[in-house]
């Protein structure tokens, strides 16, 4: 018989609409013992002999009668059903120390009177039972194959959400004056954690309870048993445990004691299901509360779409600082400003420059990264002035620093990152360098008691906005090169003539064109790339030819020369 029972005794995890005060459980408790299968089994072989008659079938029957061995009962959500114990313990008004037991104390006396109690193994603890909080530690367990009695230890999860409530009325209120100098705990004892470290949920709890004692000895809390147990958050997620059968085997219950008795349990959901047309009116009610929610978000959004002034471009990079590899001391942190050139604005309200937090570095294969993860947004407006002027994109400048325990500060390098021209996605390593003084002692000052050259400018990395020359000569400025910093950008343009999707590439040329020649900028990049391009192929030719045949060329082409 053991193969008939059903040994899947997991939780399942339901999901509804309909509010869980309708759900309807139909429980069933059987005893099956030797002497029950064994008349069961000559019940069966008497009827497949007709000509036994029905002496023997009628002695057999009054045998094999269970009696009060078994109950079934349907059992709705937080529905209180007292168990012999409760009748009992309910009935002495001396007894109640709650307002709930002085309620209990009126239900069991009404009971009483009417005669009406309608179980008599099967009960309930509702969520407001104070054995609920009881039951969260001493629960019994569910085996791989069987549904038993047996109690263990509580763990300490179920010991400590079974005091919570207690916490909660006792819990005291905090001066906020006080200022929390430890926020973090960094040697935490073992009574800290179990005070603090609690999880909060508001799921609430019902389990059906079952009494498997002798017909006799009916209310002895020994012999209870959990059955099921039911768990809701309120918002449509119902905890099933064990799950329904489903035309399944039943479940198989052993108890404690010598006799290790055998129960099956059958657990069926028999709430009522909605009709076609109250279905159809349900739907129909959700789909009009989803469009009223719909209509209400557009009133609060609204119909127009922020739009920058006619021949302005709007220009979005919602950017992040990921990483930094390849610099010599650790504890990194960055310093970065934007430089916005001639005919760009930006809000005055809006951060122009912006410093990370300080980071250690992590070994990740040969280098040392330090990842920064930290984003920053920009937004700027360019209005052209003249046509005949090439517009500059914005400039991010950036400085990357160290610290150390003496919170001595060096400068690791310099660099900058020029804004893509182009919308959409990027990911953009900059490399860096810092100043260089030649020497030892500079060294043994950048060792010991930290500090280094340093540009006055920062600007000076690319080209100074305040240089006006013809050429910028660096002839003589000693640097080194360091580590990278790598970004990811999104960037977004906006303008009015990007709306009109019918005459999007005339309107969008047209408009690069009153910006200042993006068009001819871009057309000055295109013949660089294409010259770049082919001078690398050249020099790839003329590494993979012989050493005779280029000079001979070489030579060739200094005598057409001359």
């Amino acid at each position: 018989m053991a193969d008939t029972w059903n040994t899947d005794t997991g939780e399942a995890v339901y999901r509804s609409r309909d509010a869980v005060k309708n759900l309807k459980v139909k429980v069933r408790i059987e005893k099956v013992t030797s002497t029950v299968a064994l008349s069961q089994h000559l019940q069966h072989e008497v009827l497949s002999q007709q000509n036994r008659g029905a002496i023997e079938l009628e002695t057999l029957t009054s045998q094999g009668q269970t009696g009060d061995n078994e109950e079934e009962l349907v059992v709705g959500w937080q529905e209180k059903l007292f168990s012999q114990y409760e009748m009992e313990l309910f009935q002495n008004e001396a007894a109640c120390q709650t307002p709930l037991d002085c309620q209990y104390h009126t239900e069991v006396n009404a009971l009483n009177k009417a005669k009406g109690r309608r179980n008599k193994r099967i009960f309930t603890y509702t969520d407001h039972d104070r054995y609920t909080q009881y039951l969260a530690f001493h629960q019994m367990q569910y085996s791989n194959d069987i549904l038993t009695t047996t109690k263990s230890k509580p763990t300490f999860l179920a010991e400590r959400m079974a005091s919570l409530t207690h916490r909660r009325s006792d819990r005291r209120t905090v001066d906020c004056s006080i200022p929390k100098s430890k926020i973090i705990n960094w040697e935490p004892t073992e009574e800290f954690v179990k005070s603090s470290r609690v999880v909060n949920n508001a799921m609430q709890t019902m389990h059906i309870m079952g009494d498997l004692g002798p017909p006799g000895r009916l209310g002895v809390r020994e012999n209870e048993c959990l059955l099921i147990t039911i768990k809701t958050d309120g918002i449509g997620t119902i905890i099933v445990k064990p799950d329904f059968n489903k035309g399944k085997e039943p479940y198989r219950i052993v108890t404690e004691g010598e006799k290790r008795e055998v129960w099956c349990l059958t657990v069926e959901n028999v709430s009522t299901a909605l009709k076609a047309d109250e279905k159809h009116r349900e739907q129909m009610m959700y789909k009009d509360l989803y469009v009223r929610h719909k209509d209400y978000l557009n009133s609060l959004v609204g119909q127009d779409f922020e739009m920058p002034p006619v021949g302005v471009l709007r220009y979005m990079v919602n950017g992040e600082i990921v990483s930094a590899k390849g610099f010599e001391y650790d504890n990194l942190y960055i310093h970065f400003f934007m430089e916005l050139p001639n005919n760009w604005s930006s809000l005055s309200s809006q951060s122009l420059s912006g410093v990370t937090q300080i980071c250690q570095t992590k070994t990740l294969g040969k280098e040392n990264v330090a990842f920064f993860s930290y984003p920053f947004s920009f937004e700027a407006f360019y209005m052209c002035e003249k046509e005949s002027e090439v517009p500059q994109w914005p400039v991010l400048y950036f400085k990357v620093l160290s610290v150390d325990f003496w919170q001595r500060y060096r400068t690791e390098g310099y660099g900058y990152l020029l804004f893509p021209a182009i919308p959409g996605k990027h990911i953009v390593t900059c490399h860096t360098w810092r100043p260089l003084q030649t020497g030892t002692v500079s060294a043994l000052k950048r060792f010991f008691i930290g500090g280094s050259p340093e540009l006055e400018d920062q600007s000076y990395v690319r080209i100074p906005g305040t240089f006006k020359g013809e050429r910028l000569s660096r002839f003589g400025f000693h640097t080194e090169t360091t580590g990278s910093v790598t970004f990811n950008l999104h960037c977004i343009q906006q303008a009015r003539v990007f709306v009109d999707a019918t005459m999007l590439k005339k309107r969008r040329q047209k408009f690069f064109d009153q910006l200042g020649g993006f068009s001819q900028q871009g057309a000055v990049c295109t013949i660089l790339e294409a010259f770049q391009r082919a001078r690398r192929r050249m020099q790839e030719a003329r590494e993979s030819l012989p050493r005779d045949l280029i000079s001979a060329t070489s030579q060739l082409q200094n005598e057409s020369s001359a």
